[in-house]
């Protein structure tokens, strides 16, 4: 328990990682979306508008996922992420608790933290604490959350674990992330992530399909990994960007000291 306790520092990068994606996701959709802002008057159509937001939302991903904190984590900012890892034996259960912990946290405040800023802008519709909520039924929005996560997932597993791909996981995961919330949200609202949904759920009081985002996108995500057995190697790693600079909590990778990656041989004199 207290080797695991020592990981502390992952488990807050986590929570600052989900954090400032909901910070990120609630500034944004608020300044396009809510009219005294003044981007709905320049850009009337809502699918340009969510085009926007999309773009948004992927440099954000990718910002992360390669920023230092995020190739020493891993990355994961999603709960169903960090239980795919576990199911593949990538990641310790107890890590996997306190980054799932972590994630819920940081979600939370996050979001507490764009409302004290932006209030009634936030909270109120259009923008709704950024919601994630079924358009279309409650059917439709389980399958496509399944269908999402396990694209997503797909990607991140056949991208990490080929070597000439692997520094590309990142890049990718947030092409996805930007597609699906330009094209995908209006349907289900995008989530992928049960802490992410929480994280808008707990403060606006929208329980009632919340098990949706709980469920389907960690079903999705393990029926990825599930298929990667099938196709071909699994991930080397638990994280989405692999820095060979810094030390890995879940494959056990230490950087080689300065001396060794240049070339420069210990002397005894």
């Amino acid at each position: 328990m207290t080797r695991h306790l020592a990981h502390w520092q992952e488990y807050m990068i986590e929570a600052w990682a989900l954090g400032t994606f909901m910070v990120s996701a609630g500034v944004v959709t608020t300044l396009v979306e809510q009219p005294e802002f003044g981007v709905t008057a320049l850009v009337p159509g809502m699918g340009v508008r969510r085009i926007l937001i999309g773009i948004a939302m992927g440099l954000t991903a990718i910002a992360l996922i390669y920023s230092p904190w995020g190739k020493r984590s891993g990355a994961h900012m999603n709960p169903a992420v960090t239980l795919t890892f576990w199911s593949l034996g990538k990641i310790r259960g107890l890590d996997a608790l306190g980054y799932v912990v972590a994630q819920f946290v940081g979600g939370l405040v996050g979001v507490q933290l764009v409302l004290a800023a932006l209030g009634e802008r936030f909270a109120s519709p259009p923008v709704r604490y950024v919601a994630t909520l079924p358009t279309h039924g409650m059917a439709v929005a389980f399958a496509l959350e399944f269908g999402i996560s396990c694209g997503l997932m797909s990607a991140v597993l056949a991208f990490s674990s080929r070597p000439r791909l692997a520094p590309f996981t990142g890049l990718a995961a947030g092409v996805l992330v930007a597609c699906y919330v330009a094209f995908e949200a209006p349907y289900s609202g995008m989530s992928m992530n049960p802490a992410r949904s929480f994280a808008s759920a707990a403060p606006a009081g929208l329980w009632g399909s919340l098990w949706i985002y709980f469920i389907a996108p960690p079903l999705g995500m393990l029926a990825a990994a599930a298929l990667s057995r099938r196709l071909g190697p699994a991930a080397s790693c638990a994280k989405l960007c692999h820095s060979s600079d810094s030390a890995c909590i879940h494959c056990g990778h230490q950087p080689r000291p300065a001396c060794h990656a240049l070339g420069v041989r210990n002397v005894t004199v």
